[in-house]
């Protein structure tokens, strides 16, 4: 009974710190879910789980966000159009291997650095959104990596967003949310229609309520609190988590 209860006050605080930054949190519900015994139900079940999860805290993150008013759909739909399809098929596609997880790892801290960096600027940014036949396939390849991986694609949309300056980090938090919303919803149905979703409905529904008061306080605190360096100190934060969760895995720890 303690073991279960610190597992889902994880996932909480997870879904917390994700949410506030307009992240669904798969990232993170992996990291924790690979520490536990349901490690052994393998990759599949644990990417079916994480992405069921991300729809949770995704849809609190677009909605408090869109209330604000920080929603802009003509910056997000490009990417959107064509990560879909993208993510439908990368769901089909063999789990990546080590090369790739190492490359990865190594990206995520550099972009969390440069965040940093950025913070201590203290410099007003003009952003302008990226030109269509840009947005289309950098949209294409994130919706493959994110089939791949089993995450909504929000954490790597988000640096990119920020550093090449075409949104500021609250139209960022909101945008990445709707953007994962989708890409999880695509992702699981590549699962689903590749004969690999695999559901413990009894679990999923405690992992849910955990992930949902969690998420709701994060969601609520980013939207309507968080100061634009907060938020962008925040996302510094999760990407350093995600990185090192692939390095962990990586090393089989």
């Amino acid at each position: 009974m303690e073991s279960e209860f610190l597992l889902l006050f994880s996932l909480a605080v997870v879904a917390s710190l994700y949410g506030s930054v307009g992240h669904g949190g798969a990232s993170g519900y992996l990291a924790i879910l690979s520490l536990t015994a349901f490690a052994q139900q393998g990759p599949e079940w644990l990417k079916a789980h994480a992405l069921c999860l991300n729809l949770i805290v995704a849809s609190l993150a677009l909605y408090n966000y869109s209330k604000q008013g920080f929603l802009n759909f003509p910056l997000i739909w490009p990417f959107i159009v064509t990560s879909i399809p993208a993510a439908y098929l990368g769901a089909y596609l063999p789990i990546i291997d080590w090369v790739y997880d190492t490359v990865l790892s190594l990206t995520l801290i550099w972009a969390a650095w440069r965040l940093v960096m950025l913070n201590k600027t203290g410099t007003k940014v003009e952003h302008s959104p990226p030109q269509l036949t840009t947005a289309l396939p950098i949209g294409a390849g994130l919706g493959v990596l994110s089939g791949i991986v089993g995450v909504g694609g929000g954490i790597f949309l988000s640096p990119l967003l920020i550093l090449k300056k075409w949104a500021g980090a609250k139209e960022t938090a909101a945008v990445s949310a709707l953007f994962i919303l989708v890409n999880s919803v695509a992702g699981l149905a590549g699962m689903s229609f590749s004969g690999q979703m695999s559901l413990d409905l009894t679990l999923l529904s405690k992992f849910i309520i955990a992930v949902l008061i969690g998420g709701l306080i994060g969601t609520h605190f980013g939207a309507a609190h968080g100061s634009e360096t907060s938020i962008r100190r925040l996302l510094a934060v999760v990407l350093i988590i995600a990185s090192f969760r692939r390095i962990l895995g990586f090393v089989g720890l």
